[in-house]
């Protein structure tokens, strides 16, 4: 059954020390505020998966909540590298962290995989590449059919998905309208799920298009404003562009880092208190 908690008491509830979460949103989406949570809540040794990791990312890795990132391309994206991702890879700071590097459709079919309930994803890619090189995962294989050469890595399913979408009704249904990335595939790959929402309303439905994804794969739904932020909301807010160009400088160096997350995360006792926050001060 879903539970509508606060984002406080599902990240408290679900989110453990040494538990695999995937933060999934491509381009628009992305659970910012659920990440900064997990921050606040000091929830380390996670093993984390992603498509595109990027600015929340960085943070959960400076702030030093992983153990084990599994992703595909890691950039702040439209502006450049991200410097906290960076030092872990180079220095092992603020530890050490085992990385696993995958292509996008690799990732996307693995969620796929893991949503069907399959141990593994087959698909054509990899050939003629270097990822064998760097990640031991990636396995080939001959098609019992067609004696084809096939790729085969492991499904991913997370102990726990969670996703930010733009509607939830008094049901525990959520609605995601515009680029929805590998979502709905998180959602049923993962043991665990919570869902942050702009709003909940009565009623939801695809009449002005979007997706309907079904409450029996949602275990708490948290209503978070501007949860994607600075990321967008198709329908309900902008890219904040000028937060991804400020984030270079901020993450470049160590020490301007912690000030920055002393601040505005950890000095701040949830979200909205942040989200007010960092308003103010642009």
């Amino acid at each position: 059954m879903t539970e509508f908690l606060s984002l406080e008491k599902a990240i408290q509830k679900y989110v453990k020390p040494k538990t695999s979460v995937a933060l999934e949103g491509f381009t628009h989406l992305i659970p910012h505020a659920a990440g900064l949570e997990i921050i606040r809540q000091k929830i380390n040794d996670l093993h984390l998966f992603r498509m595109t990791p990027d600015i929340i990312y960085d943070q959960l890795i400076g702030m030093g909540c992983v153990s084990k990132l599994t992703f595909s391309w890691g950039g702040n994206p439209g502006v450049g590298s991200l410097h906290r991702f960076r030092d872990a890879y180079e220095n092992e700071f603020p530890n050490k962290i085992e990385f696993k590097e995958h292509a996008h459709s690799a990732m996307a079919n693995a969620y796929a995989a893991g949503a069907s309930g399959l141990p593994c994803a087959i698909f054509k890619g990899y050939l003629g590449t270097s990822y064998p090189d760097i990640n031991d995962d990636i396995k080939f294989m001959k098609c019992p059919f067609s004696e084809e050469k096939l790729t085969i890595i492991p499904s991913i399913r997370p102990d726990i998905g969670i996703i930010h979408a733009q509607k939830a009704d008094n049901n525990g249904n959520i609605w995601i309208k515009g680029i929805s990335g590998s979502q709905k595939e998180v959602l049923m790959a993962s043991k665990k799920t919570i869902v942050t929402v702009e709003e909940i309303v009565d009623i939801i439905d695809e009449k002005n298009g979007g997706t309907i994804i079904p409450r029996w794969v949602i275990n708490a739904i948290c209503v978070e404003p501007n949860g994607a932020f600075p990321s967008y909301a198709e329908g309900y807010y902008n890219r904040y562009n000028a937060f991804y160009k400020e984030w270079d400088t901020i993450s470049k160096d160590r020490k301007t880092f912690n000030n920055w997350m002393n601040k505005f995360v950890l000095s701040t006792k949830n979200y909205t208190e942040f989200f007010k926050k960092i308003n103010n001060e642009e």
